[in-house]
């Protein structure tokens, strides 16, 4: 595509000079405010390269492809042209296999999440900051389209600058359809990144790298032609209904559409009887979850494991929640997402398995089966027989 019209990429950097260290991207989505927003890296982590790139349209639209009631609606063809302009850069400045995380704040959020939704396997992880995604803007905002790409998200409660229909939006798809392990954030004041919130992105950014450090890469998206071996025809039904209501703070919770307490307890007994299976309070859920252990038989990659030291794989949640933690491949784990079965753990790739995921708990017997075939999958992968 041919851009003419955008300069050379003006950018300000800080922190690391070593070219092979992951680089963070701060975006701030109006016109030559670089030098401004590149002060961030001062209060985040020193370990990565930080880059601000200036917006490539002139000052007072910034990344403002906005042409409806001033912000929000962003034009896809200004975005698509804006994108590859950005992407041009980012391939010389940080060649495909350095770690890239980006932080976008106001319209630089809207530029961050066009960048990730179209090519989420490019980016180690993305901040969205007070801002809205370029919904309409031509990139593709389908379930699981971000399973496997961490995302923190922070906005305002008094924020008059984003439409409040566009920040629910966001909101609502980053911590449930998305896919994404969405650590989100909500500050009592409006239009402007508090040092609260700063504080939480700068751990985020660290535990995020050092996960990366340790475990390396993992899948990102929703993968083809996914077979369930413990699911009949080796397919994931789709569940009916709308999402239940999820806690967006740790501890994870459901909140609605809750098992009744009787499949919960079949649900148990059925999967205490999984080979090689013990339970006893889990060693990282709230009290009273039951933690489900492999012992002897825990031979599964370390993702495999909500708790390797232990070999807890899975919990379920007391009765006034019912649901379930499990670790599933990422490739499952994305599918359960995608067919409206689970949701994301805000720290699986941060601190926690790739693919820790929260079940919804079974509403009927039909449900529990199901359920019930989504743990037997987590306990092969725990024991091996699954990759």
């Amino acid at each position: 595509m041919s851009i003419p019209r955008f300069a050379p990429a003006s950018v300000a950097t800080a922190g690391s000079t070593d070219p092979q260290a992951p680089l963070v991207v701060l975006l701030h989505g109006r016109g030559s405010h670089e030098r401004e927003i590149i002060a961030l890296a001062d209060h985040l982590p020193s370990s990565p390269a930080y880059a601000a790139v200036r917006a490539p349209i002139a000052e007072g639209a910034g990344y403002a492809w906005f042409a409806n009631r001033g912000i929000g609606r962003p034009v896809a063809e200004s975005l698509a042209e804006t994108m590859t302009w950005f992407r041009t850069w980012l391939d010389e400045a940080a060649p495909p296999g350095r770690p890239v995380i980006l932080v976008g704040f106001s319209g630089g959020a809207a530029f961050a999440g066009g960048l990730i939704l179209a090519d989420p396997q490019r980016f180690s992880g993305a901040a969205i900051l007070y801002g809205t995604l370029p919904f309409d803007a031509g990139v593709p905002v389908t379930p699981a389209r971000l399973a496997g790409l961490p995302v923190f998200v922070a906005q305002g409660d008094q924020d008059t600058v984003i439409p409040r229909e566009l920040l629910d939006s966001t909101w609502h798809y980053l911590l449930g359809d998305s896919g994404a392990p969405a650590y989100a954030r909500r500050d009592p004041g409006g239009h402007g990144i508090s040092q609260a919130t700063l504080a939480e992105l700068g751990g985020w950014i660290r535990e995020r790298l050092g996960f990366l450090t340790q475990r390396g890469s993992g899948p990102v998206g929703l993968a083809e032609g996914v077979r369930w071996p413990s699911l009949p025809d080796g397919l994931l039904p789709p569940r009916e209904g709308h999402r239940p209501q999820v806690s967006w703070t740790i501890p994870q919770e459901q909140r609605s559409d809750n098992a009744p307490k009787a499949l919960q307890e079949r649900l148990f007994r059925r999967i205490s009887t999984l080979s090689g299976v013990s339970s006893r309070q889990s060693a990282i859920s709230v009290p009273g979850a039951w933690g489900l252990m492999l012992g002897p038989a825990a031979q599964g990659p370390l993702d495999a494991f909500l708790v390797p030291s232990v070999g807890e794989f899975a919990h379920l949640h007391p009765g006034h929640d019912g649901s379930l933690h499990v670790a599933l491949p990422p490739a499952l784990a994305a599918n359960a997402v995608a067919q409206g079965w689970a949701v994301a753990h805000p720290l699986a790739g941060i601190r926690l398995a790739r693919g820790m995921v929260m079940i919804y708990g079974p509403r009927n017997d039909a449900e529990l089966s199901t359920v019930m075939g989504i743990v037997e999958a987590s306990h092969a992968f725990a024991s091996g027989a699954l990759q």
